[in-house]
């Protein structure tokens, strides 16, 4: 599968909402690509006292009740379209998951720029 064809899937799911006056959903929408091919998608949940979580980890989540937990692509992209890396919190809970994660997942953080998740947390505690 194809970043562009990922970044698409990302795209289905965006769909900024309102769920309640405290809590809103969809602003970024994220995909995965897993180890047995297999797309995974989330999306956020942002709350007023800060308990939401980010659209990449729905997307593991969701791999994670599937029983998988090798990422082998991702890209999350806000509800304009526009690619946006994962936060710290998103790279070290994805590098967790599987060993070779943070080594071999291969990150959309811009237009046509791709990395591996490694590139993006440079000083990683378990070094």
């Amino acid at each position: 599968m194809t970043f562009d064809e990922l970044y698409h899937k990302a795209k289905s799911v965006t769909n900024n909402r309102e769920l309640s006056e405290f809590a809103s959903a969809g602003g970024v929408g994220a995909a995965i690509l897993s180890e047995s091919d297999t797309v995974y998608t989330g999306v956020c949940i942002d709350t007023a006292c800060s308990m939401g979580f980010c659209a990449e980890h729905a997307a593991a989540a969701s791999m994670v009740t599937h029983g998988e937990n090798r990422i082998i692509k991702m890209v999350a992209i806000s509800s304009k379209g526009n690619i946006i890396p994962p936060c710290g919190r998103c790279r070290e809970f994805i590098s967790q998951l599987h060993t070779d994660n943070l080594n071999n997942t291969e990150v959309m953080v811009d237009e046509d720029v791709i990395v591996k998740l490694k590139e993006l947390m440079p000083y990683d505690w378990r070094k």
